[in-house]
């Protein structure tokens, strides 16, 4: 065989490789942001015009998050935290309105607390999502519902579900601080 037949040969047997390798890549990379993110990536890929381009949105997201100066609570501040939040929980039956509010700002001050970016929604449940991906939908539930009621559309019971919400990632981020303050 002439020359220039084995270098075809050797060209398409190389991008054959790479293209192999890239497909595995490729694959590892979706199956590390699904393992990572859990339900998130699976919102986050139907809400995307692309798969890659979902991907590439949790991949900045953990870029992003690696900037943060995250910080444990003091034993103290945990302490404060938890009777704020359990005041909010007492103050429903009387004022489910200004719990709900209460809830959303004690939220916010943990987190700021702790070192997150408390910009806007959108940017605070993203960010909670790289470390919290399994209560961030409870997240966005009580903000959905928060919205809801100051459109006049929410009553009490949902009222209740949106502090249910909010508990749950307020637990979240008292475990985690908690654990975090045992390390350091």
């Amino acid at each position: 065989m002439d020359t220039w037949v084995w270098i075809v040969i050797a060209v398409v047997v190389v991008a054959v490789v790479l293209a192999v390798i890239w497909g595995a890549l490729r694959s590892r990379r979706t199956k590390g942001l699904q393992e990572r993110f859990g339900p998130e990536y699976d919102r986050v890929a139907a809400d995307a015009p692309s798969r890659r381009q979902a991907e590439s949105e949790l991949q900045e997201r953990e870029r992003r998050h690696e900037e943060f100066d995250i910080r444990p609570l003091s034993p103290q501040q945990r302490d404060n935290y938890q009777t704020q939040w359990q005041s909010i929980q007492a103050d429903f039956v009387d004022d489910p309105a200004g719990s709900l509010a209460a809830a959303d700002s004690l939220i916010q001050t943990v987190m700021r607390e702790r070192g997150y970016p408390v910009d806007d929604f959108d940017t605070r449940a993203g960010d909670l999502s790289v470390e919290h991906p399994d209560v961030v939908e409870n997240y966005r539930a009580g903000h959905g519902i928060a919205v809801a009621h100051e459109r006049g559309k929410a009553g009490t019971e949902e009222l209740r579900k949106a502090v249910q919400h909010y508990r749950t990632l307020f637990e979240e981020l008292m475990v985690v601080a908690e654990r975090d303050t045992a390390r350091h």
